[in-house]
This record gives C-alpha cells, structure tokens and sequence, in this order.
C-alpha cells in the first residue's frame, strides 16, 4: 500500500512545480479583486398598510393577512383597534402577519370584493389566505395572537422552529 502512496504523490509533484512557475502560489503577487457594489434597499418598517397598495396573490403562504376595514378613517371602532395594534406590533410581526387596513368602502378595493365586509370588520387570516376568524368589534393584540397560535399552518411552523414540544 505505501508504494501506491508513494507513486501517487510522485505523480502530483510536476503539478506544484508548475504552480509555483505561473505564480499562484507567489505571495508576492498582488491579484486585483473587483467587487462589485450590492445595492441594498433600507428595510421597510413594520406596521399598518394601504389595501390598494397590497396586492392579495403576494401574501400566499408568505404573511398571514390581518385585515382591518371600517367605513370611514373616524369610524370610532377603527381607531380604537388602531390603538391597540400599535400596542404590541412585535407580537404581530413575530407571526409573520400583514396589517392591512381599508377604510374607504367607496372605492370597491380586491380585498373588500373579496371579504365582503359590512361596517367594521376584523379579519385574521391564514398563509393559505383564507378568512379564519371575523370580528365586528375591536380585539386585544393578546386575543389576535391567541388566535393565530391555533392556526394548523402557525401550529405547524412551531413545532418546526421548536421540534421538541413533540
């Protein structure tokens, strides 16, 4: 066996010989390197978003939409659940939920076609973007994360970020 050792690295010798000649293993040998600049965009900040500015085909098994329509920005029942959202917006992003608020009924937006809401209206729904749970009045950030941990998909992300609860 140590004579096929022996004839192998024999056989590899002309191969460093040669390297040494072109240079590449020279440290004296400056090599320019040219990196170019990655553009990076500034992270959006989390928190409350447009309708007409989400598309809804975007959020499929990406975000689970939370969706808050009222009938107009003063309505008293949307402001007050805007007040308890801000509360705890981490809580919110940790679960990977994308706060969607409508508050203009007028204008016949693909998530009021779609939920078909009537005045207020709270909406959770799942990554596979179908309406779990509806309110007609405001809820805790607390009662909304209940909620959502018992969603099958977040029950499932769970035990994959944490497989010992099994």
């Amino acid at each position: 066996m140590k004579p096929l050792y022996t004839l192998g690295l024999a056989a590899l010798l002309p191969l460093v010989a040669f390297a040494q000649e072109a240079g590449a293993l020279d440290p004296s040998v400056q090599v320019e390197v040219v990196v170019e600049a990655e553009v990076v965009a500034e992270p959006v900040p989390y928190g409350p978003r447009n309708a007409a500015d989400v598309v809804f085909a975007d959020l499929l098994y990406e975000q689970r939409p939370v969706v808050v329509f009222g009938d107009s920005p003063e309505d008293p029942n949307f402001l007050r659940q805007m007040e308890l959202l801000m509360r705890d917006l981490p809580a919110l992003e940790q679960r990977d939920v994308a706060l969607i608020i409508d508050t203009d009924p007028e204008a016949r937006g693909d998530w009021r076609m779609r939920l078909r809401p009537r005045g207020f209206s709270l909406v959770l729904m799942d990554k596979d973007l179908r309406p779990v749970i509806r309110k007609p009045l405001p809820w805790e950030v607390r009662e909304i994360v209940a909620a959502i941990d018992k969603f099958p998909l977040r029950r499932q992300e769970m035990l994959e970020r944490s497989p010992a609860g099994r």
